[in-house]
């Protein structure tokens, strides 16, 4: 690392006062959205830490996304108190105040914060049946135990999985059709759009007071839990978008990319299928542990759960191309057309497969 930035760095460790003298500062390739750090200190008995530049163009109220971090760590640390575990700190995130008393520190050009790292853990990619179950089983505990959080959450990104919203930003893109691409793709946008009122039922349902939205991490997969040695899920990891959300948000989520046969941007159709064993491991898992507090009605639309995600995901990468590939990177000028064609194959599939969900989360 070059002295001037590591220089940089070891000036904004100096804000968060429990971290003593530094070794090295490692960066860590992993990650899409923030620039992460490994900090090493010079006592092999101290903590090690993660360094992290939240990227406040995705997050833009930091205050708020650290105040959910705080109150959901802070929570979860004591349920794990109350059921009498060892190796807490292993088991949730532990973010470090500042002099200030806040879990971050603005520099005038970015926000910066610090959290403990956990040692002798690691992350996976890989999705088998066996990591599903396991991703399955401690997000629906993670959920679990945030049911009864007393404060209230905000949201960190704003209509991040509302369905009405999405679709209102395609129809904004199809009457604009700023880069002249309608006409060429105005069949798959009508097929798309005939779903459109059953695919928004749980925004309606929310507003008839039916369907309630709870605390949930948003962003499933099995690279965002830290594993032991010995492939034991420690804890979930990366809360940034922990928020209220309907919980097909985390189940249905986990499933567009896991239980998908192909890349989200294959362009031969044939090769995306819907992956059985995967989803009924994640169900299987999930269930277990978020029965406690699942309402009869959640548990029903969870196979809607499943569709809304690869549809949802079709929206946005039609919109963006009518847009002409204003959000998403393209690596080619067909790229988010192509990426629409597969999650709309993906969402077919899956609407397929809604009766062998149904059978199988009713078997549970």
């Amino acid at each position: 690392m070059e002295e001037a930035k590591l220089n940089s760095l070891l000036q904004i460790l100096q804000h968060f006062p429990e971290v003593g003298p530094v070794k090295e500062i490692v960066a860590l390739t992993s990650g899409l959205i923030n620039q992460t750090y490994k900090v090493i200190t010079e006592d092999p008995n101290a903590c090690d830490y993660i360094l992290q530049r939240v990227n406040h163009q995705v997050f833009t109220n930091v205050p708020l996304l650290q105040r959910n971090i705080e109150l959901v760590t802070r929570h979860i640390r004591k349920k794990l108190e109350e059921r009498g575990e060892t190796d807490i700190d292993r088991k949730v995130l532990r973010f470090v105040p500042t002099e200030e008393v806040v879990t971050y520190y603005f520099t005038g050009e970015g926000y910066w914060r610090v959290c403990a790292f956990i040692p002798d853990s690691m992350t996976l990619d890989a999705v088998t049946p066996e990591t599903s179950y396991l991703v399955g089983l401690k997000f629906g505990e993670f959920e679990a135990m945030l049911a009864d959080i007393p404060e209230k959450l905000g949201e960190t990104i704003p209509d991040f999985h509302n369905m009405e919203f999405r679709l209102q930003q395609l129809q904004e893109a199809v009457a604009a059709d700023k880069a002249g691409r309608l006409a060429e793709v105005q069949p798959l946008v009508d097929d798309i759009l005939k779903d459109a009122e059953e695919m928004c039922s749980a925004e309606c349902l929310y507003r008839e007071g039916k369907l309630p939205k709870r605390i949930c991490h948003c962003d499933t997969k099995v690279s965002n839990m830290m594993f032991d040695k010995n492939g034991e899920v420690l804890c979930v990891i990366d809360l940034d978008t922990t928020m209220p959300s309907f919980i097909f948000s985390d189940f249905g989520d986990f499933l567009r990319s896991a239980a998908n046969t192909a890349p989200e941007d294959e362009p031969d159709l044939d090769k995306v299928q819907f992956n059985a064993e995967v989803f009924k491991s994640f169900a299987k898992g999930y269930i277990e542990s978020a029965s406690s507090f699942l309402t009869p009605l959640e548990k029903e639309m969870l196979p809607y759960a499943v569709a809304l995600f690869p549809y949802m995901q079709a929206v946005r990468f039609l919109a963006d191309y009518l847009n002409g590939d204003t959000y998403y990177q393209i690596k080619y000028p067909e790229h988010n057309i192509v990426r629409t064609r597969a999650q709309y194959k993906l969402y077919q599939e899956v609407r397929k497969a809604t009766p062998m969900m149904e059978a199988y989360i009713a078997s549970l």
